[in-house]
């Protein structure tokens, strides 16, 4: 059984108002055994894409290697955009060595809730998934129903939205001030997810129009929107 740990800790700042939510990146960063054009960052699968999104969204020219100067210009967009990255799993097992979230098995899960409350800035939290059997949202909803904290629907809309609150806390004692946290599920990075955006409405309104159109313009397009 391979122990599946989190390599990198959250990246989260004292004015962080948005968080990227994933789970865990794919096991060679945990190794080791890195690809000549992964980073050794949060996200830094080439093959994941996250970056490659925000790239384009923002023409940074980002660097895709195991260099030092790759790393710091990620650390410093998510600086200078006041976003953060905690990804919800902190360990797993795995029978076999692959980045599957199904194949997930005994999964510890960090305390997302404790860093919302210890960064009073964060307001918006962006899920790289949704609510399948081991994406982000879904180990979200386990995590929160420790704390009682219910879910509410915003828009079930194509990425999906919701809202909780966290009573603020003034002096040890808790108020009847309630903070408004924001969730968006995002259609994950991952290229597993492209049958799924295949099969979406939307995309294919867009693809009859634009036969060039394809499923990374799509997430380019719905990222756009949230970051």
């Amino acid at each position: 059984m391979f122990i599946h740990r989190h390599p990198y800790p959250p990246f989260i700042r004292s004015d962080t108002k948005k968080l990227i939510v994933g789970t865990l990146p794919p096991p060679r960063f945990s190794t080791g055994e890195l690809l000549d054009k992964d980073v050794d960052f949060c996200y830094g699968s080439y093959y994941n894409s996250l970056w490659l999104y925000l790239d384009a969204i923002y023409g940074l020219t980002l660097r895709y290697d195991n260099s030092q100067e790759a790393i710091d210009e990620r650390k410093q967009f998510l600086m200078e955009h006041k976003i953060g990255v905690c990804d919800i799993v902190e360990r797993c097992e795995r029978e076999k060595i692959d980045a599957s979230d199904f194949g997930m098995q005994n999964v510890k899960l960090r305390d997302l809730i404790g860093y919302i409350k210890q960064y009073p800035s964060i307001e918006t939290l962006l899920f790289t998934g949704g609510n399948g059997k081991n994406g982000p949202e879904y180990f979200f909803r386990k995590h929160i129903k420790e704390y009682h904290i219910p879910l509410e629907l915003v828009s079930d809309d194509i990425p999906r939205i919701h809202r909780f609150y966290l009573p603020i806390e003034t002096n040890g004692r808790e108020t009847i001030v309630h903070r408004e946290i924001k969730t968006v599920s995002l259609t994950s990075a991952s290229g597993s997810a492209n049958r799924a955006i295949g099969s979406l409405p939307l995309y294919k309104q867009l693809k009859a129009k634009h036969l060039d159109f394809n499923t990374f313009d799509f997430r380019v397009m719905q990222y756009r929107n949230f970051f």
